[in-house]
């Protein structure tokens, strides 16, 4: 079982999703959580929208700071833009993700992101489990219209 931490900037759009996707489609294998390095309010209007069309609530979450206990839990840190505010923790797995703010992303922008991250998140399964990983059934592939 592998601890995975997103992180973006604000805790609000990429990293959230990331991070619903990661837990949805791990179906407990393996653990996510989210963290920004200068925490929004709330998050993006449309990453919530874009999430809700393909069956995954994030409307509850909140976007938090990101800190150096959360950085130590994780075995692989993914990062997208956070640059040298992100902790560096020897020992760790660092990818970085070259995601968009999705902030101002129109919807279909955000869809897009979207399923460019199930595509990463999928990858990223595949190196922790071996090619034989596999999505389960009812997880659809991030793609709009697959929890219709």
């Amino acid at each position: 079982m592998a601890n995975v931490l997103f992180v973006c900037l604000h805790n609000a759009g990429r990293s959230q999703m990331s991070r619903a996707l990661f837990v949805q489609t791990a179906s407990q294998r393996h653990s996510g959580e989210a963290a920004g390095t200068q925490p929004a309010e709330k998050l993006h209007p449309t990453v919530v929208e874009a999430m809700e069309e393909i069956g995954v609530d994030v409307s509850g979450r909140r976007p938090q700071l990101l800190t150096r206990e959360m950085a130590e839990w994780a075995d692989v840190v993914v990062t997208m833009g956070c640059g040298d505010e992100c902790p560096y923790i020897p020992g760790k797995r660092y990818l970085d993700w070259g995601l968009q703010d999705p902030k101002d992303m129109t919807i279909e922008e955000v869809r897009e992101l979207r399923d460019d991250i199930s595509d990463r998140v999928d990858a990223l399964l595949v190196e922790l489990e071996g090619p034989e990983h596999k999505r389960p059934a009812n997880a659809g592939s991030g793609r709009q219209g697959d929890f219709r």
